[in-house]
């Protein structure tokens, strides 16, 4: 019961090392990650007893770049024997002795090879669900302050952790991924990250306060439109800066002008009040890093979203550097402001960044 398993996307394995292992030792508790490459986890094993249930209570998931979700376990159950699966679980679980839950997952890493078992997920999940229940083990509201969700994380055939999770600490989502259904009308498919990236960073209760009509953004790197999209589809009036076509359908809902500059080089209109400013320009994180300074520093916008693109290497070190970077330069302007990031599912090779001055 001593250990985390933290979900990622395949082949970030060694970033999700590299910061739950940072994090953890700035709450002082020490311990070390396995990891096998493109698995889609990693497995975080603390020294000290009761620091796994710790971390996962008091680590917000929200700090955590690299990691969709985290999960107290024990050891490997190997070798379940197809006859009866569910009692080694159910025995397991009396042995960790979680807090009863409301609920249970039955998952999987994400990658290819652990498609195949999803279909067997969703059929054991009902029964398993059946004798949890019957046991006592499902019987709490997910209202509960402390409230848990069982989980079950099968990497093969007859492997899997048994594991619990708290709910106000944890994804909402299975497998800690967004279900996003692609718009018809949007021009590109990236529209997707602007999306999600919504989703996570503003608070369903203040979207429409921080996004709406009265509102005016800039897409720096807008064309085709997908990012866009998501500003003219909350009411924004937007600025869509990019020497490339915007697609027609966002030309004829009369909320956009089309800049054709270097996003780089553009200045906004004066006496014009921006709000949002998005960008998914495909450049050096440090330079993306360093535009965002020159607008929130000069005025230029209160909120804003970009994506970092990282390189195939030292990409945690890349992002703590762009991270240092934004923050000292912001704090020396005399600027309160809240900085959120995420390796967002939608996201690829890159990470996307949130900061809103205060």
């Amino acid at each position: 019961m001593n250990k985390l398993v933290l979900y990622c996307r395949a082949g970030f394995e060694k970033e999700v090392a590299a910061e739950i292992t940072e994090k953890a030792a700035q709450c002082g508790i020490f311990g070390f990650a396995q990891l096998t490459e493109n698995s889609g986890w990693v497995l975080f094993d603390c020294y000290q007893a009761g620091e796994a249930d710790r971390l996962a209570r008091e680590l917000p998931l929200s700090q955590l770049i690299f990691v969709r979700q985290m999960i107290v376990v024990g050891d490997m159950l190997r070798e379940l024997p197809t006859a009866d699966r569910i009692s080694p679980i159910i025995a397991r679980y009396q042995a960790l002795n979680p807090l009863k839950s409301c609920d249970v997952w039955v998952e999987t890493p994400d990658t290819n090879e652990a498609k195949s078992l999803l279909t067997f997920c969703r059929k054991f999940t009902v029964p398993l669900r059946a004798a949890l229940k019957k046991s006592g083990w499902l019987a709490t509201s997910e209202r509960d302050k402390n409230a848990i969700r069982l989980h079950i994380f099968f990497i093969g055939s007859g492997q899997c952790y048994v594991g619990y999770a708290y709910i106000a600490n944890s994804s909402a989502d299975f497998m800690g991924i967004p279900r996003l259904k692609f718009p018809a009308q949007a021009p590109s498919r990236s529209t997707l990250k602007l999306e999600e990236a919504i989703l996570s960073f503003i608070p369903k209760s203040e979207e429409k306060k921080r996004l709406n009509a009265q509102m005016i953004g800039v897409d720096l790197g807008a064309c085709p439109g997908g990012w866009t999209y998501q500003l003219v589809k909350r009411g924004l009036f937007v600025y869509a800066v990019d020497h490339g076509k915007m697609a027609a359908s966002l030309h004829e809902t009369g909320r956009i002008e089309h800049c054709a500059e270097d996003g780089f080089k553009f200045q906004p209109p004066k006496r014009k009040q921006i709000d949002w400013l998005v960008c998914d320009m495909v450049e050096q994180p440090q330079r993306i890093s360093k535009l965002m300074i020159k607008w929130l520093t000069s005025s230029w916008c209160r909120e804003t979203i970009f994506n970092l693109k990282l390189p195939m290497k030292k990409r945690y070190q890349e992002v703590k550097y762009c991270f240092e970077l934004i923050e000292e330069s912001l704090t020396k302007a005399g600027l309160a402001y809240q900085l959120q990031a995420k390796h967002l599912y939608h996201d690829r090779e890159e990470i996307t960044v949130h900061i809103q001055l205060r």
